[in-house]
């Protein structure tokens, strides 16, 4: 597994906010999916970088989907990383791992008052179904041995450092919560313990 080729690209969100990437393509990777890495900042001149493992939305990253907190959270992510230095991880895991139609699937069955979880179960597959395996494999082609992880998702940290990347911190995200994905945050702190302070729980 190596560095596949690097390339500058100059980014732009919605709210106006600008940074440089450099993003990185891989070869080998353990699951044979094209994931990339931004490197943000002075990525290599930091002494612990700061990676977020974003997993892939379409939804919420394109499309602006209010249904979850992805987009925010991606946003937020490529500021802060930029601002310390470090990698943005984007996985090619679309719903937690299952794909794009069964995520939309699973959103058919929310509607019908499922939660995020339980609609993943209805369809046979697990609670979530991603593997961090390539992501560990990017770091050390990266030489990102150690790394501060930014996620609310705990599952990310145990994973990698079985993996064997020294987490040094994990720095929550901040909390994108509305109207129309509160009941999805509740889950993710009720069944995966995520991280997330989130003062309209009910």
């Amino acid at each position: 597994m190596s560095i596949r080729s690097r390339v500058t690209v100059p980014l732009k969100f919605a709210d106006g906010y600008s940074t440089t990437a450099e993003v990185i393509t891989f070869h080998d990777l353990a699951d044979g999916k094209e994931h990339l890495a931004l490197a943000l900042g002075d990525a290599a001149g930091a002494e612990v970088p700061l990676v977020r493992p974003h997993s892939e939305c379409m939804t919420g990253d394109v499309f602006g989907s209010q249904r979850c907190d992805c987009g925010p959270q991606l946003r937020e992510a490529v500021e802060r990383i930029a601002q310390a230095g470090g990698y943005l991880l984007y996985l090619r895991q679309e719903g937690r791992g299952i794909g794009l139609y069964a995520k939309l699937d699973a959103y058919a069955l929310q509607d019908a008052g499922l939660d995020t979880y339980e609609a993943n179960r209805a369809l046979g597959h697990a609670d979530d179904e991603r593997d961090y395996t390539a992501a560990a494999q990017m770091l050390a082609a990266l030489g990102a041995t150690t790394v501060d992880l930014l996620t609310n998702n705990p599952d990310k940290a145990a994973q990698l450092r079985a993996l064997g990347v020294d987490v040094r911190n994990v720095r929550p995200t901040a909390v994108h919560a509305s109207d129309a994905n509160v009941h999805y945050l509740q889950a993710k702190i009720s069944h995966t313990a995520h991280t997330i302070d989130l003062p309209l729980a009910v």
